[in-house]
């Protein structure tokens, strides 16, 4: 009897020593009292999942099954979702999670008229992600070019990453999943698949890039270790209040690359991406696999860069914005992160690298939320994951700024 006080105190050490490498639980509460309303700007889409801002008030929105849509504005200033989608898109593979994915706009759209996209190639049995940019007249494409395609091909139409961001110098980061069956090659350097890849927008290498020049490494290799990101976002240092002084690794202009990606089951992941650096899948994560085998013992490793930031369990987090706007001010420095099984989008305060308490948003829609983006015009837009997808746009509830 006299020994259970010490046993109980032992037991509970060693649960407190347990916990200290779980993550931290995030404050979930939703404000009591939202201060903003939400808009429909266009329906009717087909799983849509990405969304651009042309430099006239337009967009641009992709439709997994291939298609890309232009949203205008029509006699009265409302949203007009044009009826005819976007002509001379390239063939798409559309089958599971394969299809047509991202949108950008050129920095110097204005000039050169050129987007970009990223979609599903070739075949279920040996497919590829690929990059493709292209002229853009407000109806059609023109003088279409494969910039990037992946290597080598891929079975199963799984885990594309996708996702796109320019860099402050111009050059084009593209993310790569696994493939989900080949997950051990997010740690090899002689393939593109778990890994984030820069560019240059006409598809040559950076020579900075930090595996140029290496025999047993791809050269448009930025990151490894990844298992499917799909949210990407560039912040540039003028952005987030820099002084300019923040310089990466690789000289770049000052700024920061943030990546989220699915982890298995659990071990969802926010990063910052450095270039060169490996992120661990999966030789670390939080997460098991779907079966419940453990994947791996190592939540850390020497070598291996910790997330900023774990959901376990999973959100399945797919796109990503960063707010700057003033619209509103209490979310202004704020990361967004869309989550399709949560069916919420999580907005993740930043000071610096240091992710503070989350604010959940958006639940009241009960829906899968496949993408957001920060309009030019300080509006936050959400696209809905469903085969009658929406474009919606939030807007402070008493009309602000």
């Amino acid at each position: 009897m006299r020994r259970r006080p010490a046993l109980a105190l032992a037991v509970m050490v060693a649960c407190a020593a347990w916990a200290a490498h779980l993550p931290a639980r995030a404050d979930t509460s939703a404000a009591a009292a939202p201060s903003y309303r939400i808009e429909p700007v266009a329906q009717g889409l087909e799983f849509p999942w990405s969304l651009a801002f042309l430099p006239d008030g337009r967009m641009l929105v992709t439709e997994r099954a291939g298609r890309l849509r232009l949203i205008e504005r029509g006699a009265a200033g409302a949203a007009v979702l044009r009826a005819a989608p976007v002509e001379g898109v390239p063939p798409v593979l559309a089958q599971g999670q394969a299809g047509l994915f991202d949108v950008l706009v050129d920095p110097d759209f204005a000039k050169n008229g050129w987007i970009y996209l990223s979609f599903a190639h070739g075949t279920p049995q040996a497919n590829h992600l690929r990059v493709v940019r292209a002229r853009f007249d407000g109806t059609r494409l023109h003088a279409v070019q494969p910039i990037f395609t992946t290597r080598p091909a891929k079975t199963h139409a799984q885990h594309f990453g996708a996702r796109m961001a320019f860099l402050g110098d111009g050059t084009l980061v593209v993310t790569m999943g696994d493939g989900n069956l080949e997950r051990t090659e997010a740690q090899r350097l002689n393939t593109h698949r778990g890994k984030t890849l820069r560019i240059n927008r006409d598809g040559s290498v950076p020579a900075d890039n930090p595996y140029v020049g290496r025999q047993d490494a791809l050269p448009e290799i930025y990151s490894s270790g990844h298992r499917n990101p799909q949210g990407l976002v560039f912040v540039a240092a003028a952005a987030q209040g820099g002084n300019g002084s923040d310089h990466n690794p690789s000289n770049h202009p000052a700024g920061r690359l943030y990546l989220h990606e699915h982890g298995s089951k659990g071990g969802d992941e926010l990063n910052r991406i450095v270039p060169g650096a490996n992120y661990g899948w999966p030789l670390t994560t939080g997460g098991i696999d779907y079966t419940g085998a453990r994947i791996t013992p190592y939540r850390t490793l020497p070598g291996i860069t910790p997330p900023l930031l774990e959901w376990t369990p999973s959100i399945a987090p797919a796109g990503m914005a960063y707010y700057g706007g003033d619209r509103f001010p209490a979310w202004k420095g704020s990361l967004f992160v869309a989550a399709l099984k949560e069916k919420s989008v999580r907005r993740v305060p930043m000071a610096g690298d240091v992710p503070g308490s989350q604010e959940l948003l958006f639940t009241e829609l009960g829906q899968r939320m496949r993408d957001v983006r920060a309009g030019p015009d300080g509006a936050l837009y959400l696209l809905t994951d469903d085969k009658e997808g929406r474009v919606l746009r939030v807007v402070p509830r008493d009309g602000g700024a």
